[in-house]
């Protein structure tokens, strides 16, 4: 096989990498880049995929960190790979048709180099490996200035944000476009469109990807640090400088890339690629050149298959929206905002014709249609549910748009599903999807709409059949299980505060609420007054038996009785608000309500309950006193009935009023503490193609995630 690798384990003893890793100097001007770059591989779809890359190659990378600050190779292959970019945006008149097949390359093989550099040392180090000086010689890099981090990352961007993907009706009128319509005329009889189509595609695919991964893997050394990273220089090179403008660009075209979730092309495939006769591109134009690094060399195999996940997904849009997590949750330099940020925080739907403000040089637009139907869709995935929240926390245009929609049961359903199914979820991801509710429930409109969507047949709710229900009742029957799941597995104090708060808004709007909904309220406060009785009687117990010994210190039932007393009343003013506001629109709650009227007996006469529980009993005593007029016996739509009439009939000014129940979620102070270890956690977890040996990882345990 000569100079190629047949298998990963005869990685080190590649003459190319080792040439790199060694200790002489190569010039970027070496034909040694052309014979390293003219490799074809399966790119890696996997962690373990490059897990068995990164072992197999530790030993190259070992010593290219050892030898770089004397011979500078990884600065020159950042240099070359600079050219091979600055080649993507030349004239039609351009004869080169190797430039993005190698620039895809050399990015490849930069992001494995910095990936490990990034992990093993400081970015001072990291930055020394960037501005090696030559002593003598045609090439110097410290006699131009030049900052190669810099210049590196801010050709990252222009390569996101410029580069196009398969949309040919945008770019026909581009030199690039007429280029490749030109050099496929002629090489195949299907014509340009569908022999350049997929082509294009596949390898304008490849290095945005490339792209996006090697961004985040700069971002990466988060992972290695404890404490949260608040002074950076790759973070000050995004915020600052060049990069800058590029800020409101590189956020849409993320989005967008996460909206349009465009597929992986099939392994396999590259513009590229051998040819069935042997003559294949690479050996017409570069013959006598080796053919290179992993010609034969390719992970899984050639024409293997992508693995499940990536043929059920984008890669490309997974990438993008962790590099927007990460992005918008930089924290704040002392004189400057988060810029990345501010943009989500600003932009517009492409339908919005106001001015943008002054004080935002941010702000974008972007279709907010397209945008919805990708947070619909993308739900299961905890990173979506985590974009979600932050568009409605963070951008009240998103916000309004989300609220006015008249389908908003399509946003809603996964969320439910999600909460559904906590048992089976993250900790954060039930929380992020908590507290979207939360955030919804706090519009009034909102709160009204949801009991006018009718639901059928909702298959994923295994407790009862529910061939018809309301939006409304779904959300509260859903809410509740995760209160009732709370109690007794998790007992998070945050979880509970956070349910209640979700009913407590609704609660003024309660419409027509299903009977199981009805039920499943009233039992919620059963299951609470015997967990007030059994710890109250715990207590009592417990002072008995200390009373002949002061030896061994009470057990703190104290604490927990308060928790759970504040729970009750928290249920009790719900229970009060509905039939406050709407009670001749909830039979089924009154019904419920005396069915069960016997668990509210002991509350009346207690003091953290005195007052709240006046309308309670008023509504209880005054229908209690119309059944027993209307005679034994009485069937549930009878009872239904006479509930109805009674709602008509009860006057309502005999309810007491009581201070508007609403809960408006607030961050905690240094929210960062929370989200930046959870996004990282994100990362590791889900990033395609992205392996880190998890006993490097500092920021969080492997669990967190």
């Amino acid at each position: 096989m000569g100079a190629n690798s047949s298998s990963i384990s005869e990685l080190p003893e590649n003459e190319y990498l080792q040439k790199l890793s060694g200790s002489e100097p190569i010039s970027e001007n070496d034909p040694f880049w052309n014979q390293l770059l003219s490799f074809s591989f399966t790119t890696p779809t996997n962690s373990a995929d490059l897990k068995l890359l990164e072992e197999a190659t530790i030993s190259v990378c070992k010593s290219l960190v050892e030898k770089n600050p004397r011979t500078g190779n990884l600065g020159s292959l950042i240099k070359v790979f600079l050219s091979r970019t600055k080649e993507l945006k030349i004239s039609a008149e351009c004869q080169n048709h190797l430039f993005i097949w190698q620039a895809h390359n050399a990015l490849f093989i930069i992001c494995c180099l910095l990936k490990v550099f990034i992990s093993r040392m400081s970015e001072e180090e990291l930055q020394l490996h960037f501005t090696y000086e030559e002593k003598a010689g045609p090439s110097s890099y410290g006699a131009e200035c030049e900052d190669l981090i810099e210049e590196l990352l801010f050709c990252l961007i222009q390569l996101i944000v410029e580069i196009p993907l398969l949309y040919p009706c945008q770019h026909t009128d581009s030199n690039w476009w007429k280029w490749l319509c030109s050099w496929y005329r002629g090489r195949y009889s299907g014509g340009v469109t569908s022999a350049l189509g997929y082509a294009v595609r596949d390898i304008t695919y490849s290095i945005s990807l490339e792209a996006v991964t090697t961004l985040i893997v700069f971002l990466s050394c988060q992972l290695f640090h404890k404490e949260i990273v608040r002074e950076s220089i790759i973070h000050r090179y995004l915020m600052h400088g060049r990069c800058l403008p590029y800020t409101s660009r590189l956020v849409k075209t993320l989005l967008y890339n996460f909206i349009r979730q465009e597929r992986s092309p099939p392994p396999g495939t590259h513009v590229f690629q051998q040819q069935t006769d042997g003559g294949g591109l690479l050996y017409g134009i570069a013959s006598g050149v080796a053919t290179g690094l992993w010609t034969v060399f390719t992970l899984g195999g050639v024409g293997s298959k992508a693995s499940a996940q990536l043929e059920q997904c984008s890669p490309l849009a997974s990438q993008s929206l962790l590099l927007l997590l990460v992005l918008a949750n930089l924290t704040d330099t002392p004189d400057t905002p988060n810029p990345y940020r501010q943009a989500i925080m600003s932009f517009k739907n492409t339908q919005d014709n106001t001015a943008f403000s002054s004080s935002n040089p941010h702000a974008f637009q972007i279709n907010f249609n397209s945008l919805y139907t990708a947070l619909c869709d993308q739900q299961k995935s905890d990173q979506a549910t985590l974009l979600l929240y932050m568009l409605l926390h963070q951008n009240s245009n998103v916000r309004t748009y989300v609220l006015a929609r008249t389908d908003i049961e399509n946003l809603v359903l996964p969320i439910l599903e999600i909460l559904y199914h906590v048992e089976e979820r993250n900790s954060h991801h039930v929380y992020m999807a908590l507290i979207i509710l939360l955030i919804l429930t706090e519009d009034d409109g909102f709160n009204r709409s949801i009991h006018e969507v009718i639901l059928k047949n909702i298959t994923w709710y295994a407790e009862r059949v529910l061939t018809e229900i309301s939006l409304g009742s779904l959300l509260i029957l859903v809410v509740i299980r995760t209160i009732q799941y709370n109690m007794t597995r998790t007992r998070d104090k945050y979880l509970h505060t956070n349910c209640l708060a979700a009913l407590a808004n609704m609660s003024a709007q309660f419409r027509s609420l299903h009977q199981y909904a009805a039920q499943r309220i009233i039992s919620l406060f059963s299951l609470l007054s015997k967990k007030h009785n059994k710890v109250l009687e715990q207590a009592t117990q417990s002072l008995r038996g200390s009373l002949g010994s002061n030896d061994s210190p009470l057990p703190d039932y104290a604490q927990d009785l308060n928790v759970i007393e504040e729970v009750i009343r928290m249920m009790l003013e719900i229970i009060n608000s509905c039939l406050t506001n709407s009670l001749h629109h909830n039979p089924n709650l009154v019904y419920a309500l005396l069915y069960k009227r016997d668990l509210f007996e002991q509350f009346r006469t207690h003091p953290s309950f005195q007052d709240i529980m006046q309308n309670i009993d008023l509504v209880i005593s005054f229908f209690s006193s119309r059944l027993e007029q209307a005679g034994a016996e009485l069937s549930v739509e009878r009872v239904l009935e006479i509930i109805k009439q009674g709602a008509v009939a009860l006057p309502k000014d005999r309810l007491r009023k009581f201070p508007e129940l609403k809960f408006k979620y607030v961050e905690e102070e240094q929210p960062e503490e929370f989200f930046i270890p959870y996004v990282w956690s994100l990362v590791y977890n889900s990033a395609v193609a992205l392996y880190w040996n998890p006993r490097d990882i500092q920021l969080f345990t492997m669990d967190s995630g």
